[in-house]
This record gives structure tokens, C-alpha cells and sequence, in this order.
């Protein structure tokens, strides 16, 4: 039996934790050593001993009290802080669709900023794909109340401007220059497929432009073949890692899409007048 010790703090401070066997369980919740890593606060954090909200006398039923680590070696650190690199990246994806529906950011800064936490998303989630099977779970485990985030990161891989074609329009909507940029889109992407480049990193970028360029041209429907065909790539690729590939039949049948909205795109110019 554990004989209870009594502590006083003469110093200016008091200890804020004092770990007991009852703290155990917390200890080992995965919970506890997240926060712990991101706040960056010892275990045996002190507060000013003035403060009414803490006492300086302590009881411990403990003959001592116990240190508990973070991390046992490197790659448990690594880990966390990999941890750490996407709870910030859920976080921030979550403010800046705030923002962006708030109308507090325009539409061109949404969008550039939002790619960038796409991409970073993607490459990460690829090297969590062991520890991090499901990033829902990850989402659920640390109580992250981002709904928005999972859309935008998990369900749809792309941003809400090119999504829903909110990008600012502007009067060369419809010039010629926007046209040739979807044809130059259109190429690229085919010419990369038979190039043999299919790794997720790799066509994700390609179709993104694609559609991207595409929504710029109001002359075109919002159920036109290659808009639809390319947001169902984007969300499909979005739920693959970053390292992933695309099988030879997936990528055959991406070509065809590709091909068959680019002939659509040239037939639907001259009905636009273009």
C-alpha cells in the first residue's frame, strides 16, 4: 500500500500535474498525447502559485510521481508529428471554407490556398496510409468537428470554384484564349497518359487544370460531358494516395473519357458562336 505523501510548493510556482495510477488510462488515450504534442507543454507544466485556481498543497498517493513520454523512439516521434502535419492541415482546410463562404477571401485567393492544402493533404494521407487507414476515424478519434474539411479533402479533392464553376468570370470568359487553353489541357492530359504517367500525383494536377479551364467557358452547360466526366475523375482519384497508380484498364478508360469530351468540346464551339 502507497502511504499518501503531502507536497508543498514554497517556490514561486505550483505543479499543475501530478500523475497518479487513477491517470493512467487517460495517459494512454490517444487523445492526451496528441494534445500534449501540439501544445508543445511538458507534462509537468507549473502555473503561478498566486493563481486562486490552483492549490500549493498537494496530496500524492503515489510513493513518486511518474514521467510519462510521448514518444519511446524516432519513428513513434515521427509519427506524431506527422499527427500533428494533418490535424493542421483538417484545421485549416476547415477555417478557409469558412472564409470562402463568408465571403471574407475572394475566390481566386480561395482557391489558390485550397489547392495547396489539397495537395499537402493527399501527399501526407499517402504516407499515414498504414497508421491512418481511414482519415473519417482520424477526424472522429481527436473530436475534430470539421465536416467542411472532410468534404472538401476526402469527398470531393477539389475547391468549391472549380466544383461548382464560382470562380470569377471574367469578359475574355469566352475568348479565344481560354479556348486554346482547354484544348492545350485536353492534349496534356492525353499525352501524359501515353507517357505512361499515372501515378495519382501525377493526373490528379492534369485533370484539375482541365476542369478548372473548362468551368471559365460559361459558353458551355453545366451538364457538358467533359465537366461531369472530369469531376468524377477528381473524386475518384481524390480517395487514392498521392503514390498510387492507376490500373492499365482505369487509365485506358480515362483516355476515352478524355477523347470523347475533348471531340464534344471542338462540336460545341461553332454552336457558340466561337
Amino acid at each position: 500500500m502507497s502511504q499518501a505523501k503531502e507536497y508543498r510548493d514554497n517556490t514561486p510556482f505550483s505543479l499543475l500535474f501530478l500523475i497518479t495510477c487513477n491517470t493512467l488510462p487517460i495517459i494512454q488515450s490517444p487523445v492526451f498525447h496528441l494534445l500534449l504534442y501540439l501544445t508543445k507543454t511538458s507534462i509537468f507544466a507549473r502555473v503561478p502559485s498566486s493563481s486562486p485556481t490552483f492549490l500549493t498543497k498537494v496530496k500524492i498517493l503515489l510513493p513518486t510521481t511518474m514521467e510519462v513520454k510521448l514518444w519511446n523512439d524516432k519513428r513513434e516521434r515521427e509519427m506524431y508529428e506527422n499527427f500533428a502535419e494533418l490535424f493542421a492541415i483538417i484545421k485549416a482546410t476547415e477555417k478557409l471554407e469558412k472564409a470562402y463562404v463568408r465571403d471574407i477571401i475572394s475566390p481566386a485567393e480561395y482557391e489558390a490556398e485550397c489547392q495547396k492544402l489539397i495537395a499537402h493533404f493527399k501527399t501526407l494521407s499517402s504516407t499515414l496510409k498504414d497508421t491512418v487507414p481511414s482519415i473519417e476515424r482520424f477526424h472522429d478519434t481527436y473530436k475534430m468537428d470539421c465536416p467542411a474539411a472532410l468534404n472538401r479533402l476526402v469527398n470531393s479533392g477539389v475547391p468549391a470554384t472549380v466544383e461548382h464553376r464560382a470562380a470569377a468570370a471574367t469578359s475574355s470568359a469566352s475568348s479565344a484564349s481560354v479556348v486554346a487553353e482547354c484544348v492545350q489541357n485536353f492534349i496534356t492530359a492525353m499525352d501524359s497518359l501515353k507517357l505512361n504517367m499515372i501515378a495519382v500525383d501525377q493526373v490528379h494536377p492534369l485533370l484539375s487544370d482541365l476542369s478548372s479551364s473548362l468551368n471559365k467557358l460559361l459558353i458551355l452547360p453545366s451538364d457538358f460531358e467533359g465537366k461531369t466526366k472530369m469531376r468524377e475523375w477528381l473524386s475518384r482519384l481524390s480517395k487514392m494516395g498521392a503514390a498510387d497508380e492507376l490500373t492499365e484498364q482505369q487509365a485506358r478508360q480515362l483516355h476515352f473519357d478524355l477523347e470523347s469530351s475533348y471531340n464534344s468540346f471542338m462540336a460545341a464551339l461553332p454552336s457558340a458562336g466561337t
